[in-house]
């Protein structure tokens, strides 16, 4: 009978550390499928005394295609080449305070793939979340604040919708 224990024991012994031994040396399987994060920059937004004098000044003397918003960069996706995407340029009033609570004179706005899996991360990660995540048929948006206090704007883009509304107001975009 003690020999019978003292075999199992052994058997359950071998079988623990060959466990243990196949853990540490087998890469490590994500829990979930890791999220795309940032997938390009969306936009630079920035503070100035005169938007639309600015917006002129970059019109006649770079070429930017300007509109009541600034102007935006058109260009062909990486992963689909038959895609387009876009970036937006805007100069905003130094008196705005779309960029609060930052106090900053810029803010970025970088495009993501998913952004409720991508807000649900970064609150898990305890990242400043300024609001809640607001839809609108060219895509879906939140600002988050970095580490310094910048504000960031996440889109998550729509960019059929985007290119059929600067159509439909009648904008050119900068390709």
């Amino acid at each position: 009978m003690t020999k019978k224990i003292l075999m199992i024991g052994a058997f359950a012994m071998t079988f623990a550390l060959g466990y243990s031994f196949n853990a540490m040396i087998s890469p490590k399987k994500m829990k979930k499928e890791e999220i795309r994060r940032v997938t390009g920059i969306g936009g630079i937004f920035f503070k100035c005394k005169d938007p639309k004098k600015l917006s002129e000044w970059y019109r006649v003397h770079l070429g930017f295609s300007t509109n009541d918003y600034g102007a935006v960069f058109e260009w062909k996706q990486a992963a689909d080449s038959t895609k387009k995407g876009f970036s937006q340029w805007s100069p905003f009033s130094e008196k705005t305070k779309y960029f609060a609570p930052s106090t900053k004179d810029f803010m970025m706005n970088y495009r993501v793939a998913d952004l409720e899996a991508l807000v649900m991360t970064l609150k898990a990660e305890n990242v400043a979340v300024v609001d809640t995540i607001e839809t609108y048929d060219y895509g879906k948006f939140v600002h988050i604040l970095d580490l310094e206090g910048n504000k960031i704007e996440l889109w998550q883009p729509n960019d059929m919708a985007f290119d059929q509304l600067g159509n439909s107001m009648g904008y050119t975009t900068i390709k």
